[in-house]
């Protein structure tokens, strides 16, 4: 395969979706996926994931976070001389500086904002650059964690100790209201975090707060679990919006496929530890050429052959002088492969999710409540293919499997909602 045709699908799973919601004129919201063209190039800066979720009225709000996605890859990528978590907060921090310019130079844009959140997947692990309360979690295995800290009033004064979890849970204090955002001023506090070791079947979710906001942790980790990126997408948008959908709604989920993209070092990529220790093997080969000199300088010396052994000896010098540079510089170069500099301290929030009764239950009654719906309003819904996906849904929760049970109940939503969209008026 040409690398300038690179294909990555072997590699991941990748699936994206933005959604207006039920109650915006606009949609706000912006994404960007970029994959590598090349393997020197994933070598280099790796994948590129971007959710950004605008603020400000008119059209500024949806130009913010259109010139957060365009800008910060462009940016990422021309910042070559630096290493990658450097360029990636280099590109954000740009960025926020071409926001802020537009919205000075222009009225209707004054203020206008965004929050953004940025996934590399890079040879070295995960590195998130973020700002806002757009999301970026990480499915491994049954473990839902989140990898953002949010840059909200709730969550600043939480971990300050200045709201309990009950006065969260009250909603005295708005869960909307944000602390730090792309574009306001000149200047912008970017957080990174990572990098995080990458492992085969890890799955990552970048999201607005249009989802977060109203599909649990639990359901997310459910459906992430157990459904493939598009299905999960679609299930999570829809979820959104059968709450309400007070907000524009947007995620990109990535699953890691191949054993290439791990981690060097973790469980799961065998074939990159082979690598390494050839590679170091390798590097001792040369140690045999000053001591073949040395051998020999001692054996010319011994037969009375003194001008050539001390010709040999100078030669093997030179030779020993080479294999200790090469040593010291890959000895270097191999410290800063494995202990790149960590950044943040996430994950902040950690949820085991397996697939328990409660997330099935709320798919099942979800359902129901859409089909009686359906019928009470004479909506044309192809009731017979429902209750086909309805038969299978019981069929797995009397047959107790509860990744089959969850997958059943989240395609009838998913279906519903499609025929939803089709009615006319």
């Amino acid at each position: 395969m040409s690398e300038t045709l690179l294909n990555w699908d072997a590699y991941l799973s990748v699936a994206s979706l933005s959604d207006i919601g039920m109650r915006r004129s606009n949609n706000q919201d912006n994404l960007s996926v970029s994959l590598a063209s090349s393997i020197e190039q994933w070598q280099r800066r790796g994948h590129l994931f971007v959710v950004a979720d605008g603020m400000g009225a008119h059209a500024a709000g949806e130009l913010a976070s259109k010139l957060a996605v365009d800008h910060i890859p462009h940016l990422y990528a021309k910042f070559d001389d630096v290493p990658a978590a450097e360029a990636l907060k280099k590109a954000v921090n740009y960025a926020n500086t071409e926001i802020h310019r537009r919205g000075q130079a222009n009225e209707d844009f004054h203020n206008m904002g965004t929050t953004c959140s940025v996934l590399a997947l890079l040879p070295s692990g995960a590195v998130v650059a973020h700002v806002g309360d757009s999301r970026v979690y990480r499915l491994r295995r049954n473990r839902l964690e989140q990898l953002t800290f949010d840059h909200s009033l709730v969550w600043e004064m939480k971990y300050s100790g200045q709201l309990t979890d009950a006065e969260e849970a009250s909603g005295r204090i708005p869960k909307n209201v944000i602390t730090r955002s792309l574009g306001p001023y000149a200047e912008s506090k970017v957080d990174l975090e990572g990098p995080f070791p990458i492992q085969v079947n890890d799955i990552y979710l970048l999201c607005s707060d249009g989802l977060s906001g109203l599909v649990s942790d639990q359901e997310i980790g459910s459906l992430l679990a157990n459904l493939p990126p598009n299905e999960a997408s679609q299930v999570l948008v829809d979820l959104a919006n059968l709450r309400g959908g007070p907000d524009n709604i947007t995620c990109i989920i990535v699953q890691v496929k191949h054993p290439s993209l791990a981690t060097a070092g973790s469980e799961k990529s065998p074939s990159m530890s082979s690598a390494m220790a050839v590679k170091t093997s390798k590097q001792w080969l040369p140690a045999a050429l000053p001591a073949v000199a040395a051998v020999a300088a001692i054996l010319l010396y011994f037969f009375g052959f003194r001008q050539w052994a001390w010709i040999s000896g100078a030669i093997g010098l030179v030779f020993l002088v080479w294999f200790l540079i090469r040593l010291i510089g890959a000895y270097q170069g191999n410290s800063r492969g494995q202990t790149p500099p960590r950044f943040g301290r996430g994950p902040y929030t950690q949820l085991v999710c397996a697939s328990g009764k409660d997330v099935t239950n709320q798919l099942r009654e979800i359902t129901l409540q859409l089909k009686k719906g359906a019928e009470d309003e004479n909506w044309d819904i192809d009731l017979t293919a429902l209750n086909a996906l309805l038969q299978k849904a019981e069929l797995a929760s009397k047959n107790g499997a509860s990744p089959d049970v969850v997958r059943a109940y989240a395609r009838c939503i998913s279906f519903m909602m499609d025929q939803l969209r089709n009615q006319q008026g």
